[in-house]
């Protein structure tokens, strides 16, 4: 019997193991193909005034003729911005990587050779721990930071914590940099900062939105959702094109970018009778004035980025979900044309009938549990 735990003991160890060591491979190799990307850009844009000429146009044409998922414009700045922030990398590539670059230009860029000069003197972090206990999503939010020192700060403590994406940010905005400068005993204050926080598994790559756009896969996986939101969503889907409508389905967890974040909408359809987006958002739990804030949001992003000219403006639904209640909420901010607003009342569901089925699907899950 003791040789049977042994040998799943050993087994689930080294599973662990490799696919820890698979998550860093990952990670390195994204993290070196984004500082090489930002090479490229800067070398290319300094390389003769014809070219200097295509300026913003330049990231825009690119992303275009690239087509490679995740290298959009924004993030091809952001590449830029990565080796221009971070040059001391360059000279602690390895050398399996050498024949991406230039011969004449290899070796030529010491490791501190684009540093300000008043930079110079101040503390660096060891450039090959940036890449190999750092992923890209952790140097996105430190990327943010335009004081050196500051950044270096939270590059050793979020090496020294092995800290996730998210506990950085959340650090960063709770000024710990600040308050670490303040107190008389700053080592009392780290290991308070870091005694909470969960050490890092390999499944965190789940969570990592570069690291899935790099490997081409979907990110659909990177919602953390409840069995019980899933299921309800799985089911709402289906609820909504049955009750036709016009409805269209158009997207499950539609991903957008807003600023430097990710966020997921719960169901997108198009009606094709009222011409316009129909937004769909699902919450389990009581009603938060944050969460119509939240798809009010959506539905700006959409007028903005997706609205086409001869669509009319999008609309959205809040459904908010508990045990012993349920709520419907339609979100019409901006429709200022009352018959416009009376006409969506007409061709989208009425507000009794989702209440309606949201209380019996919960119904359903109880009588489950």
């Amino acid at each position: 019997m003791n040789a049977l735990h042994d040998l799943i003991s050993n087994i689930g160890n080294l599973h662990q193991q490799l696919q820890q060591h698979t998550v860093k491979s990952i990670n390195q190799l994204l993290t070196i193909r984004n500082f090489l990307i930002g090479f490229y850009i800067v070398e290319f844009e300094q390389d003769g005034a014809n070219r200097a000429e295509y300026g913003q146009k330049l990231l825009v044409e690119l992303a275009k003729s690239l087509k490679i998922k995740g290298l959009s414009a924004p993030e091809l700045s952001r590449c830029r911005q990565f080796y221009l922030t971070y040059p001391q990398i360059f000279g602690t590539l390895p050398q399996k990587f050498s024949h991406l670059l230039p011969q004449p230009i290899l070796g030529a860029l010491p490791q501190k050779s684009k540093l300000k000069t008043t930079e110079t003197e101040l503390p660096l972090t060891p450039p090959e721990k940036i890449i190999s206990q750092l992923s890209f999503s952790h140097l996105v939010e430190l990327l943010k930071i335009d004081d050196r020192l500051k950044r270096t700060f939270y590059e050793i403590e979020c090496i020294k914590g092995t800290w996730s994406t998210r506990e950085l940010k959340r650090q960063i905005s709770s000024q710990y940099f600040e308050r670490s400068a303040l107190s008389n005993n700053k080592q009392a204050l780290s290991k308070l900062a870091n005694q909470e926080i969960a050490p890092k598994q390999a499944t965190d790559i789940i969570k990592n939105i570069y690291a899935f756009e790099f490997l081409e896969l979907g990110v659909t996986q990177l919602v953390e959702e409840s069995d019980l939101e899933t299921a309800l969503l799985d089911h709402l889907q289906q609820f909504i094109l049955e009750l036709g409508h016009g409805f269209c389905f158009e997207a499950r967890q539609k991903r957008i970018t807003i600023g430097d974040s990710y966020y997921f909408i719960d169901l997108v359809f198009y009606h094709r009778l009222l011409k316009c987006h129909v937004l769909i958002e699902l919450k389990i739990g009581a009603f938060d004035h944050g969460n119509i804030g939240q798809l009010n949001t959506y539905l700006n992003f959409y007028k903005k980025n997706v609205l086409q000219p001869d669509d009319k403006p999008p609309v959205g639904i809040l459904l908010v979900a508990e045990k012993d209640h349920a709520l419907v909420e339609y979100a019409t901010a901006g429709m200022d044309q009352n018959l416009f607003v009376q006409q969506y009342m007409l061709q989208l569901p009425d507000t009794e009938t989702l209440k309606a089925y949201l209380t019996q699907e919960l119904k359903n899950y109880s009588t489950h549990d």
